[in-house]
């Protein structure tokens, strides 16, 4: 029976195999991906504001799937490619070739690996971004492969963020550009001259004001490190000094309740009772001291007694009680003994039997992230204890290489937490890939200590904030939300040198360079800097000359075409800067200010023109945003082709 027409229009439409725009001068970017990394990717790119107006976003998703955050499938103003097997066919049905870049999300490393090298037979020329975990490999592939590659660790991004949260610190996360290293901390931790920038004001009321106007009021600051420990680093070392002595009484009686089973344990203490209590009578029958009261009732019970038909009739009863108690002493004393032999190997393969902690910290799951945050945490010497549903976990080689006990259970039931001491640590941090796995074992600790504060990973940042505003279980993050704008920042070959995480925001840090004939070329420095956008802390004039931080920058200083300004910006801010220094669409003379310039110093005798797109010549003119309903574009000038696929804004808030 043939196709009906309707599914035939609806494959060509999915596949877009008539919607292909000749000419498009648009950029067009590839992204290979189900979960919320790839979401995120694909949103900002669809709403990026690029210089050529905007990007072309093909997603190629498996044939079934299910997406624990967002789907990135159902994104407006995509071209979706479902394909199971990412090989030459599928980048070819994707169009790689020619493409911008392609962006490589799964999480598998080797897969990803495959995926290379099958579009670098397709288009050798095309930016690539991995997404791996295995940094020995992510070497190997900068060596192996031709065209130009950027391979980032998501988890490793991350990790530094719980590693925060569960110390109740800073994040400690540091870089190093050019001739400093950077790194996060509280004003009040940090002398005020080596205050770069301020990143963030916390309040209870507010909430997170991200790269305030208000400089000396900020509480969290990017800071020129001088040697000093970060506060994380000061914050483990207080934990190890402060942590109580453990208590060895609880931990021999929990090893003794651990040797057996109950049953035999109770079949032990009857016969024990009984023996007891027949050696008080003998005491008084045979009217001798408790000394040898109990020399006769253990040789009684222990060997037998030798028939004496002179004793009394309850002297002889009680001998043949002793002597079948003996008879059944000896089995269970047996069967005591292999159990809890058999108990203990069974506990050490878990992870069950554990001394009891104080002042440690949970990792539950043992994957991407909570490998990661578990290496961190045992960097700053804190005490770690890790939960997984797999015996062999992706990080069981690398627990047992830092001596990290690993207990295999479920961690939604009590008796699993409570075998990794839940109830006396410092924090718990739930890591593993499954939200409602992740929401349960938040809610059954919680059970256990109501003030023990909770890490809880989830996928969508959206349903992060909403549980930690609802059912206020401590911190909630994202991992996608915090490492998409370093992938970002990589695909459009943006020189993105880290990203700090801030909340459940991340701001990137880049250097971006200065096009001839670009909106910034020959404007002072003044107009670099956004309130709430982008923050410049350094500049790197053209010509390879030292460069300039925030300490010498003046205002007035000219920039010239081919220097570089390292910024601090949230991901609309960086747009809006790399469209001041791209190059112009339509090149022509370059305009510059009228006035002298002296020294590399605008005179302030004459006002620079307007740049395009703000309302005056003030710093924080905001860059106006086309409204929803505005035509979309054709490439020759025309009515706008029916089929053709538009940008849209999808109603999900923005990923800053």
């Amino acid at each position: 029976m043939a196709e009906p027409w309707r599914d035939r229009a609806r494959r060509a439409v999915e596949w877009n195999w008539r919607l292909r725009s000749v000419g498009d001068p648009r950029p067009h970017y590839v992204i290979c991906g189900k979960d919320a990394l790839a979401y995120y990717v694909a949103r900002a790119m669809l709403e990026s504001e690029l210089p050529t107006g905007g990007a072309r976003v093909t997603v190629v998703v498996p044939e079934r799937y299910r997406s624990n955050g967002p789907d990135v499938a159902g994104l407006r103003g995509v071209r979706v490619v479902r394909s199971d097997r990412l090989d030459v066919a599928t980048f070819e049905a994707a169009g790689l070739a020619g493409a911008t870049g392609l962006a490589l999300l799964h999480q598998d490393d080797v897969g990803n690996l495959y995926a290379a090298l099958c579009a670098q037979a397709v288009d050798q020329r095309v930016r690539q971004v991995l997404r791996m975990f295995n940094g020995t490999l992510a070497d190997g592939v900068r060596k192996l492969l031709k065209a130009p590659v950027e391979v980032l660790s998501d988890a490793e991004m991350a990790a530094p963020a719980f590693v925060a949260a569960a110390l109740n610190e800073v994040d400690p996360s540091s870089f190093q550009h050019r001739d400093k290293t950077l790194r996060v901390a509280r004003r009040a931790d940090v002398r005020p001259q080596d205050v770069v920038c301020a990143l963030a004001h916390l309040s209870e009321a507010q909430g997170v004001e991200l790269l305030p106007a208000d400089q000396a009021g900020a509480d969290l600051v990017l800071a020129e490190a001088t040697g000093q420990p970060p506060g994380t680093e000061v914050a483990a070392r207080r934990l190890v000094r402060a942590r109580r002595r453990r208590r060895p009484v609880t931990v021999v009686m929990g090893a003794v309740r651990g040797f057996a089973t109950r049953k035999i344990g109770i079949a032990v203490m009857v016969v024990l009772a009984l023996i007891a209590v027949l050696g008080a009578l003998i005491s008084r029958a045979e009217d001798v001291s408790p000394l040898e009261a109990l020399y006769l009732t253990l040789v009684t019970t222990l060997s037998g007694a030798d028939p004496d038909t002179t004793k009394t009739a309850d002297a002889q009863i009680m001998q043949v009680v002793l002597n079948l108690a003996g008879l059944a002493l000896i089995p269970l004393i047996t069967a005591v003994v292999v159990d809890g032999i058999v108990n203990a190997r069974l506990a050490l393969h878990t992870g069950r039997l554990q001394p009891a902690r104080v002042g440690h910290v949970v990792v539950i799951g043992l994957g991407n992230v909570g490998t990661r945050v578990m290496a961190q945490l045992r960097e700053y010497d804190v005490e770690v204890v890790a939960i997984d549903k797999d015996p062999e976990p992706r990080g069981a080689a690398l627990a047992r290489q830092l001596e990290v006990p690993l207990i295999v259970g479920d961690a939604a039931l009590p008796e699993t937490l409570a075998a990794a001491s839940v109830a006396d640590c410092q924090a718990l941090v739930v890591a593993s890939t499954d939200d409602v796995a992740n929401l349960e074992a938040a809610l059954a600790a919680r059970d256990l200590r109501a003030d023990l504060r909770v890490v809880l990973r989830l996928f969508d940042g959206d349903f992060a904030e909403r549980v930690e505003e609802t059912f206020a279980l401590g911190v909630s993050r994202s991992v996608s939300y915090l490492a998409a704008p370093a992938f970002i920042g990589a695909l459009t070959e943006r020189a993105v040198i880290s990203t700090i995480p801030v909340d459940r925001h991340a701001l990137p840090v880049a250097e971006v360079p200065v096009a001839p004939g670009s909106e910034l070329d020959g404007r002072p420095l003044d107009m670099v800097n956004r309130d709430g956008q982008v923050r410049l802390i350094a500049r790197t004039p053209a010509g390879g000359a030292k460069t300039i931080w925030w300490k010498d920058l003046d205002p007035r200083q000219v920039i010239f075409a081919g220097d570089r300004l390292t910024v601090v910006a949230r991901r609309r801010g960086l747009d809006w800067l790399t469209r001041q220094c791209a190059p112009p669409a339509h090149p022509g003379p370059v305009v510059r200010p009228a006035g002298p310039v002296h020294g590399g110093v605008h005179a302030p005798a004459a006002a620079p023109p307007p740049v395009p797109g703000q309302t005056g010549s003030g710093v924080g003119a905001p860059h106006p945003v086309p409204p929803a309903g505005d035509a979309p574009s054709t490439t020759n000038g025309g009515q706008p082709d029916e089929f053709e696929l538009t940008r849209r804004h999808d109603g999900v808030g923005e990923v800053s």
